[in-house]
């Protein structure tokens, strides 16, 4: 089971308030190099130094990360950021629009510090996607440089009866410390519960134990096993810092560097968005040749216009879509829909996949949950119609992603693209069963919206 600890924030001085949207970010591998330098141009104590610090002229190896940590050292010492005087969960809610829609949505979760445990069977924490070498390699020399996590793991899990939505709705009755908007008008806001010592009177509107109803949602997560969402490349870079530390580990029985800073979600009373991430191809048939190609493993509804194509894939359609060959919605969200769009040579069509045909082309050893998946099928597909197998997937020049329908329609329109293919998103419970199942999400497969910011707390390297 998984062990969550409160702690004690690092968080910016309250005389930085007016400030707060210049010093927040986004987390590391959603920024951009332009947006890299224009946030450490947009406050000199943008968190983005901490984060993704830049590098300098005449740098050596880890000059970026040694300036982060000089940088952080600098901070604490001169009171820009304060350490919170008694161990707390932190209840974080974000307000938002659903891209490309007019759908808003609130998600309220709560930060807090979870145990590293290696991945395996018997693991309360499981991981749903792959990680690679070049991004944790960089994580790692931060880490090691600053020994904080400024940005969280983004964890799920299921209570059930959705009781952790009540107490959240109930912590977040009353103005929040931090109310902040980010550049994609994502509004994040964020109250401190302490959960030991201090006032445990009840709440004189709500008559709700604010101390005791943090630690409940502490026992709620810890009853049964939490999945990653995001954060798998510093989930293991943390693994192997414990490891090194552990090596040299003093008479602590309890390190901080054991734990990891996480937001935690609960299914049961969230609304999560998942967004799709749709391909572009490079190479292979285009137009009337791919049109006769996916014959062999779609029924093809043809499209008139690439406008129509994208408002079929819009996001603001909130329930689930048929789930193609099914016959019914795709059981319990195990499976993705079968359905696709494809844009190629000024043509456009909603491809259904016929999964009595793709079975022959599945590999056995590959389990019914992932072979249910929408991104599996569409590889096979890939494979089939353009000669793109996984090598070639992997060597990244024939096979593109953007998160926008309407971008992926205008870059086969630019030349920039042979073809489109459109998907919806990954069901949030079938994350749920890959991962309790002990495999891994194919690549691309989901994409948690909004990030979490970072900023609000950072986790330092002392309780």
């Amino acid at each position: 089971m998984p062990l969550l600890r409160p702690f004690r924030a690092l968080r910016f001085d309250d005389s930085l308030s007016p400030s707060a949207a210049r010093l927040i970010c986004p987390p590391y591998d959603v920024i951009s190099p332009e947006a890299q330098r224009e946030l450490a141009e947009r406050h000199p104590n943008n968190v983005v130094r901490l984060e993704l610090p830049l590098d300098g002229p005449g740098d050596g190896d880890d000059a970026k990360y040694r300036r982060a940590a000089r940088d952080l050292v600098a901070w604490r010492t001169q009171g820009i950021l304060r350490k919170d005087r008694r161990p707390a969960v932190y209840v974080y809610e974000q307000v938002y629009r659903v891209p490309g829609s007019e759908v808003e949505r609130t998600q309220r979760g709560f930060f807090a510090r979870l145990r590293l445990e290696p991945f395996g069977p018997d693991s309360g924490v499981r991981p749903h996607e792959r990680t690679l070498s070049g991004p944790k390699e960089d994580r790692y020399r931060l880490l090691r440089a600053t020994g904080v996590n400024s940005s969280p793991v983004i964890c799920l899990y299921d209570s059930g009866d959705g009781l952790s939505a009540q107490l959240l709705a109930q912590l977040t009755a009353d103005a929040p410390e931090i109310d902040v908007a980010d550049d994609e008008g994502v509004r994040h806001r964020l109250w401190m519960v302490p959960v030991t010592g201090g006032d445990t009177t009840p709440d004189s509107r709500t008559g709700l134990d604010t101390t005791a109803a943090a630690a409940q949602l502490l026992t709620l997560v810890g009853s049964g096993p939490v999945t990653i969402a995001d954060g798998h490349h510093r989930y293991e870079t943390a693994l192997r810092y414990r490891t090194e530390r552990g090596q040299h580990r003093a008479c602590e029985s309890d390190p901080p560097y054991d734990y990891i800073l996480s937001v935690f979600y609960d299914i049961a009373g969230t609304e999560l968005t998942v967004l799709p991430t749709h391909r572009l191809v490079r190479g292979g048939p285009a137009g009337a040749e791919l049109f006769a190609a996916v014959d062999e493993l779609f029924q093809v509804e043809p499209c008139d216009s690439g406008a129509g194509l994208v408002r079929a894939f819009a996001p603001e359609r909130d329930e689930p879509r048929e789930a193609s060959g099914m016959g019914a919605r795709a059981a319990e969200g195990a499976a993705g829909t079968g359905r696709f769009g494809l844009w190629t040579a000024g043509r456009g069509a909603i491809l259904h996949a016929d999964r009595e045909r793709f079975e022959g082309f599945l590999a056995p050893s590959i389990p019914p949950t992932l072979r249910s998946l929408d991104a599996t099928l569409l590889a096979v597909a890939l494979e089939r119609v353009a000669g793109i197998g996984p090598s070639a997937v992997a060597e990244g020049s024939r096979v593109g992603y953007t998160k926008d329908a309407g971008e992926a329609v205008e870059a086969v329109e630019r030349g920039e693209a042979h073809a489109a293919f459109l998907l919806d998103p990954t069901p949030v419970r079938a994350v749920i069963r890959v991962a309790a199942e002990g495999n891994v999400m194919p690549q691309k497969s989901t994409y948690f919206y909004p990030k979490a910011a970072t900023g609000l707390v950072i986790s330092p390297p002392e309780w």
